[in-house]
């Protein structure tokens, strides 16, 4: 299997926030932001694997600053590791005032996606190529998040459910 350049599924999505996005106070609901940041991994995995995907974990989202009713949202979305049948996406997200031309850096994730083939199986995924050094540390960072959730499963016993 041919490997593939970060590059070739990176992607960077555009959304204005508007009200039905917003709580009571006029700040954008995290939910909203969540979705949309699922939505942008999720095509950076399709883009690298031309496979349908599911989300498997998200390792963490940070949200740092608010967003409000009238900011338009900037998702950047890209591979950090691919496993054999898994990926990790980073996405960091940006708002923008369009008044103001303010731009700050509002949220970022870490997310894991599983290929599929189409009978629902997983399916192996196209090598990564790392061209650039920052490309080589985002994929180290990766690498040390990924064994840091396979320890954290086998301390918990690898449970099916979650009990209330």
């Amino acid at each position: 299997m041919q490997g593939k350049k970060i590059s070739e599924s990176s992607v960077i999505m555009v959304q204005p926030m508007s009200p039905q996005d917003a709580n009571l106070s006029g700040n954008v609901q995290g939910g909203v932001i969540m979705k949309l940041i699922d939505l942008a991994g999720a095509i950076v995995a399709q883009r690298h694997t031309q496979t349908n995907v599911v989300t498997a974990s998200v390792d963490r989202i940070d949200f740092l600053h608010p967003v409000f009713i009238g900011d338009v949202l900037f998702l950047k979305a890209s591979l950090n590791l691919v496993g054999r049948t898994s990926m990790e996406v980073g996405v960091r997200v940006e708002s923008e005032n369009p008044l103001t031309g303010e731009i700050r850096h509002t949220a970022s994730a870490f997310l894991t996606y599983v290929a599929l083939d189409k009978s629902g199986k997983p399916v192996e995924v196209p090598p990564l190529i790392l061209e650039t050094d920052e490309e080589k540390q985002r994929n180290e960072h990766a690498q040390a998040r990924r064994e840091a959730r396979l320890r954290g499963r086998k301390r918990e016993g690898n449970q099916d459910s979650v009990s209330p």
